[in-house]
């Protein structure tokens, strides 16, 4: 069953990062990611697309959880909620995301997803 990845994508770098691991996953996983979208898309884009989604899985950068807190807001519970920061990613301000770190992301979302 296909996902539906929405990416905090805020601006420091945990959320690049989540932006940047949906896009990774996008590339790799076509048929098991059906699309990948920042949670700060306007509200009836985003509602859309969670209304025509089989599995949502929410990328967060930080225990802030704003893109698990915009999905729920639109009365949706997602089936998977990652957060960057609990998979042993360094919060650090507006570095920009390492490639090891997309890589480590991507790799714990396939795991989570494969269950």
């Amino acid at each position: 069953m296909a996902f539906t990845v929405i990416t905090c994508s805020g601006i420091s770098n945990t959320g690049k990062l989540t932006a940047q691991a949906g896009a990774a996953l996008m590339c790799r996983c076509g048929g098991m990611v059906e699309a990948c979208l920042a949670a700060t898309r306007p509200t009836a884009s985003l509602e859309s697309a969670l209304r025509h989604s089989d599995r949502i899985l929410v990328l967060d950068g930080c225990g802030d959880c704003c893109g698990r807190k915009k999905v729920r807001a639109l009365g949706v519970e997602p089936h998977l909620h990652i957060v960057a920061t609990d998979c042993g990613i360094e919060k650090n301000g507006m570095a920009e995301p390492r490639f090891d770190e997309i890589e480590h992301l991507t790799v714990v979302v396939l795991e989570a997803v494969r269950r």
